[in-house]
């Protein structure tokens, strides 16, 4: 009782923080925030496919990247289009894609599993140059139109031109995505994909469609990919292939698993955290961001495999292994 008492303070101080951030300070750090939270709701949806799942995808991206070009592509082609219809546009688009890959990539897992994606994210990837006409090539889709945020007959926020009241609308969208996913790992479907993860042949024994179920897992996680790729969009007015559906677009979720600790939900939100820190500090000194997070990726794997998760939990059994100990020479 005392814990789940802790617990709500402390999510409601940290929405209370959230919610003063664009008060206290500038615009910079609230796009810095913003752009955060994208990257954290990424990472957790990929965290869904590989820490919860067991599956490992090298293309992530791709879904990323429907996600924002479906959005941008509808505040581009369709007049009057509601803010949350558009994010819903780019949900789907993800979403159609995985339905579209599914039969295929249900069938393999391991190291074909994530070849495959890269595989199909760098498909992605020269389509979107390619097809000029419709994304837009090397240039992207920029500079659409970009709805209110409107409840019919109750208010209406505007978006373009006012930091303040996006931040708001991405932090409420972004923090109900990773909610939802944290509730999908919670109920009874979410242990049949963490039993799959473990030992898929057992799960089948027990009756429940493997291919299934891990075709319900991936359409999940890609959907809220879309969701993270869709606000990204609409964030920047700009939606392009080297930001979306880029390689480094792709590994960038799994370092952040990694750094935070696979099989954590709340891991990958804390690699992400580390991971933009590191830049922000880095860039200051030299160019070469990507060298210095190699290296501490490399560090990670050697020192603490299973992340800061699972530092921190080893930190917990010291402690209190410590503690009884003392406990038992006291008696």
């Amino acid at each position: 009782m005392k814990n789940k008492i802790i617990n709500w303070f402390l999510w409601v101080g940290l929405i209370v923080i959230v919610a003063i951030i664009p008060k206290v300070f500038g615009a910079y750090y609230v796009s810095l925030i913003v752009t955060f939270a994208v990257f954290a709701v990424l990472s957790v949806s990929l965290n869904v496919l590989l820490g919860f799942t067991g599956l490992l995808s090298f293309g992530h991206a791709m879904f990323f990247g429907a996600g924002g070009y479906g959005t941008a592509l509808a505040l581009k082609h369709i007049a009057g289009l509601s803010l949350l219809s558009s994010v819903g546009i780019g949900v789907l688009s993800a979403s159609v894609l995985a339905l579209v890959l599914c039969p295929l990539v249900v069938r393999v897992s391991g190291t074909a599993f994530a070849m495959l994606h890269l595989a199909f994210a760098q498909l992605m990837y020269v389509l979107a140059l390619k097809l000029r006409g419709i994304t837009g090539g090397e240039d992207g889709i920029g500079n659409f139109p970009i709805p209110p945020f409107t409840i019919p007959g109750v208010v209406s926020f505007n978006m373009k031109g006012v930091p303040e009241n996006f931040y708001y609308f991405a932090m409420i969208v972004l923090g109900l995505s990773v909610w939802l996913m944290w509730f999908f790992t919670k109920t009874p479907f979410g242990q049949i994909q963490v039993g799959i993860r473990d030992n898929a042949k057992r799960i089948d024994y027990l009756g429940f469609k493997v291919s299934h179920t891990k075709a319900v897992v991936y359409v999940v996680s890609a959907a809220f990919a879309g969701v993270a790729g869709s606000v990204y969009a609409i964030f920047h007015n700009l939606v392009s292939a080297d930001g979306s559906l880029g390689v480094l677009v792709s590994f960038q979720p799994i370092i952040n698993t990694m750094i935070g600790g696979v099989g954590s939900f709340f891991g990958p939100i804390w690699g992400t955290a580390i991971f933009q820190i590191l830049e922000e500090i880095i860039v200051r000194f030299t160019d070469r961001v990507e060298l210095v997070i190699g290296v501490t990726l490399i560090l990670v794997i050697m020192f603490a495999p299973q992340g800061l998760a699972g530092w921190i939990t080893t930190l917990k059994q010291r402690f209190f292994s410590a503690s009884s100990h003392k406990l038992e020479k006291i008696s």
